[in-house]
């Protein structure tokens, strides 16, 4: 009799184990888009003059954003957004990584983007390709990109995507962050993104 109640009891407590809900996925601000077959990695020089894949990344989570230094709004803006961002984050904005491929190789050098990207944040890099190379990254990442309002061969806009991909910390494409989000709704995907890393 012992041993039947014994066998009964853990039969009861098998059973509400397997009605227990199944742990639900984060839910983001951003357009979550786990599983894209795109924007699977690059291979870009700092603005240091280092090399660099997603993989140098690995532990900490990729805001990656094309754009250009001459840009009047959507860049420094976006920039900004991201860098307050971090200051909400706290010392878990040192598993953050923010990287801005420029658009503009003809006139965006790596010094220049040394001095403009950082000013936002110290830990911020800005990215550069030969124009090949860039048409092909821009390819990989459904990003568009056309020189508009030409002035002169040195005087001009470009009208560009403006969404911002981030990466997980394992390296797994999961958001698409909208221009014109808020750096509190930046920060809440931030923390979501860490806490289920």
């Amino acid at each position: 009799m012992t041993g039947w109640l014994a066998a009964a009891g853990v039969a009861a407590a098998l059973a509400l184990a397997g009605c227990q809900p199944a742990p639900q996925p984060p839910t983001f601000l951003a357009t979550d888009i786990t599983g894209a077959a795109f924007a699977r990695d690059f291979r870009l020089t700092d603005h240091n003059g280092r090399v660099r894949t997603l993989a140098d990344f690995k532990g900490k989570a990729v805001a990656i954003f094309f754009g250009y230094i001459h840009c009047p709004d959507v860049c420094p803006t976006t920039l900004s957004d991201f860098a307050a961002a971090l200051q909400q984050l706290g010392q878990q904005a040192d598993r953050v990584q923010v990287i801005f491929v420029t658009v503009d190789p003809q006139r965006d050098t790596p010094d220049l983007l040394k001095q403009f990207v950082p000013a936002f944040n110290p830990s911020f890099l800005g990215m550069v390709a030969d124009a090949d190379t860039l048409r092909r990254l821009a390819k990989e990442y459904k990003v568009v990109y056309q020189k508009t309002a030409v002035k002169a061969a040195d005087d001009y806009l470009i009208d560009h995507s403006a969404g911002t991909y981030v990466y997980d910390p394992n390296g797994r494409l999961r958001l698409l962050v909208p221009y014109g989000s808020s750096p509190d709704a930046i920060a809440q995907d931030l923390k979501t993104l860490l806490a289920a890393s």
